[in-house]
């Protein structure tokens, strides 16, 4: 790996009524997550140039605080996916030339974020889950390449995409030649596997990526388990705090002792994800509730 093995998690700080576009985390709000976090975690994955991962950075550099940073772009979608299940992925023209420009600006800022901040950006992401068959954000795999490209040309940071397992397997083979380590994302429980089969299949997904490209190294960006569900590709008989718990140990058991940078998701539940119903499973999949409050996963290690 391109840096020391460490635990690792991803942070998103928005609270009640905050949400990307309204309102943000305050200063003092972000120190607060970030002093439960630290001592616990070494890594924080960032998604996106925006208001809140400027205050994390400026929180991380004016408190002196021990975390390195995998600061992510988030890339909109260039073009439209008639395949996204929830019907999302449908733009006018006008607006997918938008979010072109969109895009280039936010590498841009991406740049000028890891060169600004060498020695808290550890890494740098050209965006997340953007070229999945499912996903609302489709983004063709040139232009990934090409942002990779410009990352790679105007920092020091190893360079990165984000992105569910399964487009590494063949879609996503060009972008293994350009980028620094493979990302991927593995989620058991939305593909309707039991507790007990969870590992198991969390392994399979990292080691069919990692076997395939001996060569490139393989970190997950995204491993977690949600305490609740609506039933929404989901059954809630699958999903609640002991559950979560059993997932985490066993990975970080696992990752642990083959020190396998793993970055879980996630640290505190958002309720601003997904739709209205308060037992939406997007909501909550943090290890702490929205109040900050630990779920039974970090009960012994945190106290609140």
């Amino acid at each position: 790996m391109p840096f020391p093995y460490g635990r690792a998690i991803c942070y998103s700080g928005f609270r009640e009524g905050q949400h990307p576009g309204g309102e943000y985390p305050t200063y003092e709000q972000v120190r607060e997550d970030l002093l439960i976090l630290q001592g616990h975690w070494k890594y924080l994955r960032l998604y996106d140039c925006d208001p809140h991962g400027e205050t994390v950075l400026q929180v991380i550099q004016q408190e002196k605080l021990d975390f390195k940073v995998m600061q992510g772009a988030y890339i909109e979608a260039e073009m439209n996916n008639y395949g996204c299940p929830w019907g999302g992925g449908v733009y006018a023209e006008e607006q997918l030339e938008a979010n072109k420009a969109k895009n280039d600006a936010q590498i841009n800022k991406l740049i000028e974020w890891a060169n600004a901040y060498p020695d808290i950006i550890c890494c740098t992401s050209a965006g997340n889950e953007a070229c999945v068959d499912w996903t609302d954000h489709y983004v063709p795999v040139g232009r990934v390449i090409a942002f990779v490209r410009r990352l790679k040309a105007a920092t020091q940071q190893p360079v990165t995409f984000c992105e569910n397992y399964v487009p590494w397997m063949h879609k996503l083979r060009p972008l293994v030649q350009e980028v620094d380590f493979i990302s991927i994302h593995t989620y058991p429980v939305w593909e309707y596997k039991h507790i007990h089969e969870s590992l198991e299949y969390t392994k399979e997904n990292y080691y069919g990526v990692a076997d395939l490209y001996p060569d490139t190294p393989v970190v997950i960006t995204e491993a977690g388990w949600t305490t609740r569900s609506n039933g929404q590709g989901i059954d809630p008989g699958h999903v609640n705090e002991g559950l979560q718990k059993t997932y985490y140990d066993d990975l970080m058991d696992w990752t642990d002792t083959e020190e396998i940078l793993t970055f879980v998701f996630e640290a505190f539940d958002e309720p601003w994800k997904g739709s209205p119903d308060p037992n939406e499973p997007e909501k909550h999949w943090g290890l702490f509730r929205v109040d900050r409050s630990p779920k039974s996963v970090v009960a012994g290690l945190v106290k609140k």
